[in-house]
């Protein structure tokens, strides 16, 4: 006898509680439990609902339902010159949205303020008289941290990072790498103190590796600009991502990589308090633009090159066993090809699996995001903002936390 693949058809009994079911029904905590899992977009409408639904928005207890969602799909949270509003990349929804910028942001001593790190779901700004603001980008809450007081004025400022735990989304870290090379210190701002703690220094670590690719040695005399060209002064980048740094915590070891003036990337271990330089990916008469960036707690390489009369765009990470520089990606050569002698700048940021990448030259401004689990890459629609289309410079990932803390 043959038996029947079909469901079976639910009983009048059962279409009638379906059809009797409501949001309504639920008590309280379960409600907010069901709204928690919500996409965050959907945060701003939720006040326009209801009573109910805006009681819940605004209640403490709604925000520790949505602190117990494991992740958030990233929003990308997009920075250009001269831009007084937020725009975001919602990855979720695949499409571009305008937030409400911060108050404090919008105050006169603060409107030149540019972004210059994030983690979880916290965007931080940096003044222009070198003082740093916290801010959630979703609920729009703001922080002015205590003014920061080097021992020197003089000293460059290398890297800028940030970093929150999951399991405590009201706590975060900025992290400051500043000096000239080899004399480099770091200073960390944390936040469960609420102030800033004492500057520590960081020693060069010997090993092969630093020694071959010291870049105060007496050889160098040419290095490479982050737009690819030839320069014998500091690398110039952009003001609005002229901190190309990350941070990873491998094996109870936070390590902050940045990208040295000399066109190398300088790994920062800050529980041993050293410092190292790899290996240069390319001579350093190539021509090419290059960024950090930090996908599933590892750090990669994104690089922009021009040889043979073709452009390449390809994702590397370092073998440690081996010592050497590893492909993990590339993107297609069809797609790489249209930037070809246009000297493009790139400007990239991780997340997860995935790489946000800003393509930057006079003709051509595009956007691309790449998976690296599939390697497919994807061109992004134009930003339009009031019907006129917005160049962006760079992207900072974050998740979209409504129960993040400043």
């Amino acid at each position: 006898m043959e038996h029947s693949l079909k469901r079976k058809a639910p009983e009048n009994g059962d279409n009638l509680l379906f059809d009797s079911f409501s949001l309504d029904d639920l008590n309280e905590d379960l409600f907010e439990r069901v709204l928690s899992w919500l996409p965050t977009s959907s945060f701003f409408r939720l006040t326009s609902v209801c009573k109910r639904w805006k009681s819940a928005a605004a209640s403490v207890s709604f925000k520790l339902a949505c602190s117990h969602i494991p992740s958030r799909d990233p929003w990308f949270f997009m920075v250009a010159p001269s831009l007084n509003q937020s725009v975001i990349f919602d990855s979720a929804e695949n499409g571009w949205k305008r937030i409400n910028h911060p108050n404090l942001l919008l105050e006169d001593s603060n409107q030149s303020s540019i972004p210059v790190a994030a983690s979880g779901g916290l965007v931080c700004y940096r003044t222009l008289s070198g003082n740093f603001i916290v801010s959630n980008p979703v609920t729009g809450s703001c922080c002015k941290l205590p003014p920061l007081n080097f021992t020197s004025e003089n000293q460059s400022l290398n890297a800028v990072v940030m970093s929150s735990a999951f399991s405590d989304p009201i706590s975060y870290k900025i992290v400051l790498v500043f000096g000239e090379l080899p004399n480099l210190s770091f200073k960390v701002y944390n936040s469960s103190s609420a102030c800033w703690e004492d500057e520590h220094a960081l020693g060069r670590k010997i090993d092969d590796s630093s020694m071959d690719c010291d870049s105060t040695g007496d050889n160098v005399v040419y290095f490479l600009s982050k737009a690819g060209n030839v320069v014998a002064s500091s690398m110039q980048r952009s003001p609005t991502k002229q901190y190309s740094s990350v941070i990873t915590n491998k094996d109870g070891q936070e390590i902050v990589y940045f990208l040295s003036s000399f066109g190398t990337v300088v790994a920062c271990n800050l529980t041993c308090k050293c410092f190292f330089e790899y290996p240069r990916l390319l001579p350093v008469f190539c021509e090419y633009s290059i960024d950090i960036v930090e996908c599933n707690g590892e750090m990669l390489v994104v690089l922009l090159s021009e040889f043979l009369e073709s452009t390449s765009l390809r994702v590397w990470k370092f073998d440690e066993a081996n010592r050497c520089w590893q492909q993990i990606a590339a993107m297609p050569v069809a797609m790489s090809h249209e930037w070809y002698g246009k000297k493009p700048d790139i400007n990239c940021v991780g997340a997860g699996s995935q790489i946000f990448i800003c393509l930057n030259s006079p003709e051509l401004c595009t956007y691309v995001l790449c998976d690296l689990v599939t390697n497919k890459w994807v061109e992004l629609p134009k930003c339009c903002v009031n019907g006129e289309v917005i160049d962006f410079m760079s992207a900072f990932s974050f998740e979209p936390r409504i129960e993040a803390s400043v």
